[in-house]
């Protein structure tokens, strides 16, 4: 058994602990419509404000079957070097422009960049490839609308999805200039790694994912889908700069050491940070609890250096 009570300090322990009075360890147990109340709840609780000079305006993206809501974040000196297309996590059920609404308007203010966050259709109701579908309509308009380099920024299953738009667009005309991972669940092996190690972290655990795995498809079978699991693509070539920050007390965190392998490995540039002491969802940490300060700052700093085309590792 893991030591979580060696590994994670006071602060992340509060953090945890103040997380689940309001979103319990069982709220997967409940109906789809109460995970969502519990979970917006939770945000709401959690939320920070906007920094001082930051705007944010909502919009929609038109497309030939439905409209994506999206919602644009300017800063009061924008830096037009780049532009972050910014995805959301929740396990592909949970979340909206609301859930990640002050961790955009912060990524605005202290990169200077615009960031565009994306509203994609979330399962049970749209199954995949749906949530895939809505992120590559985001990205090819934002491509089609800004002059500026688009950087892409995720976190768990948001990451997923940035990964999989990274490896659908490589042959495009344009293409992301970097992606920044954070907590990614990019489809690694299971049986293995921080999937055994931390099978049983706070903050999320192997029977989540295989909940969230199972509601996001259906049920179905779809094992080599790289729209899906990116790490099943045999093809990690021509892949954009990429930044891996994962937690160590997370199942998720050998996907992060998986892919930055397989990326260096076909030539490409990717470096893989784990966050040690820190567990899922550390970004709501990161006013309270030092390390996730830390390791926000250093997301901050790799998507400003990714979106001016610089590699500082």
């Amino acid at each position: 058994m893991t030591d979580y009570k060696a590994l994670i300090d006071a602060e992340t322990w509060a953090f945890i602990e103040r997380t689940n009075s309001y979103y319990p360890p069982d709220t997967i147990d409940y109906t789809i419509a109460q995970q969502r109340e519990i979970y917006d709840r939770m945000c709401r609780e959690f939320f920070a404000g906007y920094p001082e000079g930051v705007t944010a305006e909502t919009s929609a993206i038109a497309t030939p079957e439905h409209n994506i809501s999206i919602r644009i974040y300017r800063n009061g000196a924008p830096q037009k070097t780049g532009t972050v297309l910014y995805i959301h996590g929740g396990g592909f059920i949970l979340g909206g422009l609301d859930s990640h609404d002050d961790v955009c308007a912060e990524l605005c203010a202290r990169t200077g960049y615009e960031v565009v966050s994306v509203d994609y259709r979330l399962a049970p109701e749209h199954l995949h490839p749906a949530a895939f579908d809505d992120a590559m309509s985001a990205f090819e308009w934002a491509a089609a609308t800004y002059d500026s380099p688009i950087l892409l920024c995720g976190d768990s299953a948001g990451g997923n999805l940035c990964a999989a738009v990274s490896h659908a667009t490589r042959g495009h005309a344009k293409r992301p200039i970097g992606q920044v991972l954070i907590y990614p669940g990019l489809g690694g092996d299971r049986s293995h790694g921080s999937y055994v190690t931390h099978a049983e972290a706070p903050m999320l655990t192997m029977r989540d994912l295989e909940f969230y795995k199972h509601i996001r498809t259906g049920g179905t079978d779809q094992t080599g889908d790289i729209t899906l699991s990116p790490l099943a693509d045999a093809d990690f070539a021509n892949l954009p700069p990429t930044v891996l920050i994962t937690a160590e007390c997370d199942p998720l965190s050998s996907d992060g050491e998986a892919y930055r392998d397989r990326v260096i490995a076909a030539g490409g540039r990717a470096v893989w940070i784990e966050e040690k002491g820190l567990v899922h969802g550390y970004l709501r940490a990161r006013h309270t609890v030092g390390r996730a300060r830390a390791s926000f700052t250093r997301i901050v700093d790799a998507a400003a250096a990714l979106g001016e085309g610089a590699w500082p590792w």
